[in-house]
């Protein structure tokens, strides 16, 4: 913090003016603030570390600790990607394990208010805050989170969104019942959350083992049919597919334009196996 003094003097009945004088006083506290890894993924905990170290030959009490939880502005309003993980503060003091954690304000903002950084010491803050509906999903996505004790002591992390497929599969069968003899046909819905497709270098392998066991089977991929060897194996019952055969686009993401929630379409790839009971 810069400060200004100028001085005055006085003969005679007159008054001159000094030069003015800048100063600057160093705070005592610096802070720094680390996520644990560089990568988010919605629905999943980021894990974050608040460093903060004091210079100064006397402990500094009762500080509070605000976190913006990365809040971003939209539609004349805050939006907060970031929810913290109600008890997930771990309070250190000097390295040492404190049993007793600050008291927390969920916010947001997130606060931790009652903290004491020991002479020429240090705290150190770690907790965890969930990657929520209004954290950027889409490829490039990044939240941008700062904490400060004041406005002269801040420190910021940025994290950016993971980009890979994210995979789920259902299975049906129809019709049901079905008589002895009779046709089957397994149906497999693949949908990728991701923000990335699923393609070949990813490997996605689907595998099933029949029972009872299907004979004279046909499988299709999106409609296209799949041939034994190159498509898919097949032997006494137990199906997969090959290798890099099976892709899945990347999610689609929408904005709710009254909340600014997102929201994703899931890519789809459907599989089907046809085959005699």
């Amino acid at each position: 913090m810069q400060f200004f003094n100028q001085a005055q003097l006085s003969y005679n009945g007159r008054t001159v003016n000094s030069n003015m004088a800048v100063g600057e006083v160093l705070g005592s506290l610096t802070m720094t603030k680390t996520a644990v890894t560089d990568e988010y993924t919605v629905g999943d905990d980021v894990t974050y570390v608040i460093s903060i170290a004091n210079s100064s030959a006397s402990p500094m009490t009762g500080i509070t600790v605000t976190d913006d939880l990365g809040g971003y502005e939209y539609d004349a309003g805050t939006l907060y990607p970031l929810t913290y993980v109600t008890g997930s503060v771990k309070y250190y003091q000097n390295g040492e394990y404190q049993p007793t954690a600050p008291t927390v304000t969920a916010g947001p903002p997130l606060a931790f208010s009652g903290i004491t950084v020991p002479a020429n010491g240090n705290v150190m803050l770690i907790y965890e805050a969930t990657a929520n509906e209004f954290a950027p999903a889409s490829a490039g996505g990044t939240i941008v989170n700062t904490a400060s004790v004041d406005e002269n002591v801040t420190a910021t992390e940025t994290v950016s969104v993971a980009e890979a497929p994210d995979l789920s599969v259902t299975k049906s069968i129809t019709p049901v019942p079905v008589t002895q003899s009779g046709t089957v046909t397994y149906t497999f819905v693949i949908q990728n959350f991701g923000n990335a497709a699923a393609d070949a270098d990813d490997n996605a392998v689907l595998s099933d083992v029949f029972d009872p066991v299907l004979t004279d089977i046909a499988v299709t991929l999106d409609g296209e049919p799949l041939e034994e060897t190159t498509g898919y194996t097949y032997e006494g019952g137990t199906f997969a597919t090959v290798d890099g055969v099976m892709t899945v686009p990347a999610a689609d993401y929408e904005r709710d334009p009254d909340t600014g929630a997102f929201t994703a379409t899931p890519g789809v790839a459907t599989l089907t196996v046809t085959g005699t009971i």
